[in-house]
This record gives C-alpha cells, sequence and structure tokens, in this order.
C-alpha cells in the first residue's frame, strides 16, 4: 500500500473515496434512500439525483435496482383478481444507447441497443395500470403482454388498442373470446410535418374486431395521457435529452418504479384517491418511504 501511495498518490486518494461511496448504500437511512427515489421518480436523471443526494453515480443505480426489483415483485403478487370495466392499451417509445436508425445491425434487435418499447394497459374507471412489459414492438413481446393482462382480470373486459397490426394475432389468441375488443384507428393527413412531430390527426376509426364493444368506450385518451405523464416523470423517456437509458435492464427497473409510485403512491387529480385505492388494492396513500421497506423486506 505505501508503494501504491508512493507512485501515485491522487490515483489512491481518489480509489479510497470512491470505495467509500460505493459502500455507502449499505448504510443508507430510509429517509436518505425515499429521497433518491424521490428525486428518480419526479424526473431527475441519476447523475442530477447523485448531485441532489450527495451520493454516489453507483448508489443511485444500485438503489434503482434493488427497487425495481422489489416493485416488479410486489405487482406481480399483489395486482391481481381486478374487476375492471374497461382497459386502454398502448405502447410507448424510447431507445437504449442510440436510436435503431443510428445502431449497428449486428446488433439491433439484441434488446440491449436500439429502440425499446413498453407496452402499458390502464383501467379507464380507476386509472390503474393493470399491466406493462417492455421489449420490442414485436408480436412475440405483445403476445407476452396481453397475457400478462388477462392473467390479473377477474371479468370480461372491453379492451381499446390503437391500429398496431400485432394486437389483430395477438387479442384473440390470449382472451379467446372473452373480451369485448376494438380497434381506434387514427387518420393522419398526408403532408410534411416538423423532424419531432408526427402528422396532423385529422379523424379516427372505431373499428369492432371481437364481441360487442360499446362504441362509447372505445377510446384510447386516458391511455395516451398516461403516456405524457410517463415522459414528464421519468427522466429516460423525456425526449431530446441525453438522460436516455444506457442498459436495457436499468430500463426495466426504471419503469417498474414509475408504475409502482404512479399506481400507489401519487394522489390522482380526476378520482382524487391514488389508482390502487380506487382499485381496492390498498386503503391508504404510500410514502415513498414504503417503496423503500419493500426493498428492505424481499
Amino acid at each position: 500500500m505505501a508503494k501504491a501511495i508512493e507512485q501515485n498518490p491522487v490515483r489512491f486518494a481518489v480509489t479510497i473515496a470512491l470505495g467509500r461511496k460505493k459502500d455507502k448504500m449499505n448504510i443508507l437511512s430510509v429517509e436518505e434512500r425515499a429521497k433518491i427515489l424521490a428525486c428518480l421518480v419526479e424526473g431527475c436523471s441519476m447523475r442530477s439525483t447523485q448531485r441532489l443526494c450527495g451520493v454516489a453515480k453507483k448508489t443511485v443505480e444500485r438503489l434503482l435496482v434493488a427497487a425495481g426489483t422489489a416493485c416488479a415483485k410486489y405487482h406481480n403478487e399483489h395486482v391481481r383478481n381486478l374487476t375492471c370495466g374497461s382497459v386502454q392499451i398502448d405502447e410507448i417509445w424510447s431507445f437504449i444507447g442510440a436510436k435503431q436508425i443510428h445502431t449497428p445491425w449486428l446488433l439491433r434487435d439484441t434488446g440491449e441497443r436500439g429502440d425499446i418499447w413498453t407496452f402499458t394497459g390502464i383501467d379507464a374507471d380507476t386509472k390503474l395500470i393493470v399491466a406493462w412489459y417492455t421489449g420490442s414492438r414485436k408480436t412475440g413481446d405483445a403476445l407476452e403482454f396481453l397475457m400478462d393482462l388477462k392473467s390479473r382480470l377477474a371479468s370480461r373486459i372491453q379492451l381499446t388498442s390503437d391500429g398496431l397490426l400485432s394486437y389483430t394475432h395477438t387479442v384473440p389468441r390470449a382472451f379467446g373470446d372473452d373480451v369485448d375488443y376494438a380497434m381506434l384507428v387514427k387518420i393522419f393527413e398526408h403532408k410534411p410535418s416538423g423532424k419531432y412531430s408526427p402528422p396532423e390527426c385529422i379523424g379516427t376509426e372505431k373499428i369492432p374486431k371481437i364481441g360487442f364493444p360499446d362504441k362509447g368506450l372505445i377510446s384510447t385518451s386516458y391511455v395516451e395521457r398516461q403516456n405524457l405523464t410517463v415522459r414528464m416523470g421519468n427522466r429516460r423517456l423525456t425526449r431530446l435529452t441525453n438522460g436516455y437509458s444506457k442498459k436495457t435492464e436499468n430500463h426495466r427497473h426504471s419503469m417498474a418504479l414509475h408504475f409502482m409510485h404512479y399506481n400507489f403512491c401519487r394522489l390522482h387529480s380526476t378520482i382524487r384517491v391514488t389508482p390502487a385505492m380506487a382499485a381496492g388494492l390498498t386503503d391508504h396513500v404510500w410514502e415513498i418511504s414504503d417503496l423503500v421497506r419493500l426493498i428492505d423486506s424481499k
């Protein structure tokens, strides 16, 4: 050790400092960890959270992984037997490391770089995120999401999706005839738009697919509004920043943390309670410290 100090004293001092930071998460209090998670669910990046909370970036990352794992586990075990009436589904886009067009061919479709999509299903009445799935936009991933969604329901529902072709094949495979399903297909004008703006929507078409869906309930408004909530509350999905995910697993953990916080901790402005309370999954508003205790109890 004396030789190491003599050869490069600056490097030795930095190593010791980083080592201390590395072990800091093990001794952080519930309140300190809750502060870190609060920053993450309110739209802070990992580096800004590091600066705000005075901890190492590795500490923030490790806590994100632990929280994401605990949140996904709790959701999988407890968000079950739901009596939903109308469920809306959609997909939200992001990317890992680089957009698909800038990703080398050998790394495309590996799931480790390029475009990544998160399927979400929201109960139109309670605003609860019933299920989510992060992967590609291919048929296999759509089916995984729908099978998970189906497993959490206790009764027949009305299901509405956008015009994604994969749903035409996967909804019947997941639900059979036990669903009233319709597509809401948007019609866009054929006119050039801005670089970051989609063409203007000039109309919609409601297309019943299975059963007898109520045309008054054929809508994707709530799930599309949820997409905005995700982009505002999760830095990894904020457009035109460098806060995008660099690791697929961290992206999944971040989504699990966001949806758990949304369902159990965040009062919804429309229903005046949390979605989990409206769905009968809990009788009180969770604090972020309760999410920390999920980590300790796993």
